[in-house]
């Protein structure tokens, strides 16, 4: 707690508010309702989570209006399609439309993003996920006969 003072301040205080108000926001209106079993450590981590759904759907929506292909959210990422030829320029107008998405939720504030390139042949491979997509694949042709 000391070494991050600041943000215990704030986190004691998103926790006071709530209970005090019964309810917590995200900046474009989604709310928590505080009841007595709400959890501390829900209402401390709302505003964060909360506040990256609202980040996340917003890239979204920007960079599904300028025509790039979305295949997934994938937590707080997107995972985007585009042509070889055409993939850094359309990753970088991606992760512009996330900055933009964190500077109108955060306040001006922008995050930074990470890029991980997949070229075809390779797929996407999200460790946590690999047992299930193998067993997956293994079913599928005896699903499919």
């Amino acid at each position: 707690r000391s070494l991050y003072a600041k943000y215990w301040r704030w986190s004691d205080a998103v926790l006071n508010y709530a209970q005090l108000n019964g309810r917590l926001q995200t900046r474009y209106g989604w709310s928590l309702h505080i009841t007595p079993e709400t959890k501390e450590r829900t209402i401390r981590n709302f505003p964060m989570q909360g506040n990256g759904a609202e980040m996340l759907r917003l890239a979204l929506c920007y960079i599904t209006e300028a025509g790039i292909t979305v295949c997934a959210p994938v937590h707080d990422a997107v995972l985007i399609e585009a042509p070889l030829a055409e993939l850094e320029e359309v990753t970088e107008l991606a992760r512009g439309y996330m900055a933009l998405a964190s500077r109108q939720i955060l306040h001006g504030l922008e995050l930074r993003t990470d890029v991980d390139y997949i070229r075809y042949p390779a797929r996407y491979d999200d460790n946590d996920g690999s047992k299930m997509w193998k067993t997956v694949m293994q079913l599928l042709p005896k699903l499919c006969a």
